[in-house]
């Protein structure tokens, strides 16, 4: 018997190797390649379809004589999902959803579903993890109910495009794709070969026929999206949800977006009927903040184009182990690292000796390093056990020599604080300039160095 020819691809950005290589000569990364049968290419036509297919024929066209529908997008009857995608969902796009187990995308899925079945065509919605059955009793609880919604339980990518011709669905729903085989492609569902093949036959769906696709992704141990990395520049856009299990907000952050910025985000609550938008952002995560306790600050962090403000505690405590514990949650382990050595060196305060934990509520991540002064607030008043005042918000970046420099959107930061009742704000003297032109009121403290503010 022949032997069957086996290749080797990257799982981060899908190389392809006849050997096994240690370093993948695509992304530089190390010890990502995995050994997968050779299948061949899909049979049929160009088009991805298991039969005759469906499609228009294309030739080049002048860039000035292509027509743009200006009712080209859809709402999906969720304000921060339109948000988050730029004001719609385009026709023809290919979406790709991803986040941990449990965090909502099936429900949130299943909810726009019905919102579009009823409202802008038909929605095919393909689950190759649940039945019909139990895909109803979802529905049921979320309370939703069309006429024009079918649900198909199927892992074969030939019956299912099979279906897309005789149904000419507008919406198509994939959840998921780590589930997913197609019978060209010799290899296990979920694999590398599986997810590219499949992506691609999706994507040529979605431009010929102009059907919205949405993909639901799984993600790995480490965060990112499983399968391989060119999954993500295949689809149009991709949407990840953040937040913990446990918690009931959500954030859905565009991390691409062909169609819109990707500086948006929207935040949802998990409730029993489903995930419910939250308008308020900020009075949200404020809610049950502890007053007059040494530990917690308010830092005003921009999200995208909207501003929302957080709350940072601190816990700092004399260590009995030579080597003192040191634990974040909501922010970068080595950026709170580095802030408590400016502590130490540029405003006096012995950090070397303590236990050190840094929470943001609320289980958002924070990255920009405007909340340098409001992590730093936060430790200092833990470390001296005295209290923050209550309605101050705290804005800055902190630099190795102890100054705090300036920070973009601080008008918005300013304002969203003044909004919800802070009286003091405490900024960089570099902003002085920005905050006096706009002229916003309020007890505004320009602030030079992280010494000046502890003084």
């Amino acid at each position: 018997m022949a032997k069957n020819k086996t290749v080797f691809f990257c799982k981060e950005c899908g190389y392809e190797s006849a050997g096994w290589l240690g370093k993948c000569p695509g992304c530089g990364e190390w010890n990502t390649f995995v050994e997968e049968p050779a299948g061949k290419p899909a049979g049929g036509n160009s088009f991805g379809f298991s039969s005759k297919g469906i499609g228009r024929e294309t030739k080049p066209v002048l860039i000035d004589e292509i027509t743009v529908d200006e009712r080209a997008r859809d709402s999906s009857g969720i304000g921060e999902l339109d948000r988050v995608m730029g004001g719609g969902i385009v026709r023809g796009s290919l979406v790709l959803v991803a986040g941990d187990p449990g965090i909502g995308k099936s429900t949130l899925m299943l909810m726009i579903s019905g919102y579009l079945a009823s409202s802008s065509g038909t929605v095919l919605y393909v689950s190759g993890e649940e039945s019909e059955s139990q895909i109803r009793m979802r529905a049921e609880r979320l309370g939703v109910k069309s006429g024009q919604l079918y649900v198909y339980a199927e892992t074969s990518v030939d019956r299912i495009t099979g279906q897309i011709e005789n149904l000419k669905p507008s919406y198509v729903i994939l959840d998921s794709i780590q589930t997913l085989e197609d019978s060209s492609v010799s290899s296990a569902p979920g694999s590398v070969s599986q997810v590219r093949e499949i992506t691609g036959r999706f994507l040529r769906i979605a431009k010929l026929t102009e059907t919205t696709v949405f993909i639901v992704g799984h993600v790995t141990k480490e965060g990112s999206i499983a399968g391989p990395r060119v999954l993500e520049h295949m689809v149009d856009t991709v949407l990840y949800f953040e937040g913990e299990r446990h918690l009931s907000y959500r954030i859905l952050r565009a991390v691409k977006n062909r169609f819109g910025s990707t500086n948006e985000i929207g935040v949802f609550e998990m409730r029993d009927s489903g995930l419910a938008e939250v308008e308020n952002p900020s009075y949200a995560m404020l809610e049950g903040r502890p007053l007059g306790v040494s530990g917690t600050s308010v830092f005003a962090a921009m999200e995208g184009s909207r501003p929302m403000l957080l709350e940072i505690q601190a816990l700092i405590s004399s260590s009995s182990m030579n080597m003192p514990r040191r634990m974040c949650a909501g922010l970068d382990y080595n950026r709170v690292s580095l802030l408590m050595a400016v502590l130490e060196k540029r405003a006096g305060y012995t950090l070397s000796g303590c236990d050190a934990f840094v929470n943001v509520v609320g289980g958002i991540r924070l990255n920009e390093p405007a909340s340098d002064l409001a992590v730093c607030a936060a430790i200092m008043s833990s470390y001296r056990g005295v209290p923050l005042p209550e309605k101050a918000v705290f804005v800055g970046e902190l630099g190795l020599a102890g100054e705090v420099r300036a920070v973009s959107h601080i008008e918005k930061r300013v304002n969203e604080s003044l909004r919800l009742g802070f009286e003091r704000i405490y900024v960089p003297a570099g902003n002085r300039k920005s905050i006096e032109a706009g002229n916003p009121g309020g007890d505004i403290v320009y602030v030079e160095s992280v010494r000046q503010l502890f003084d």
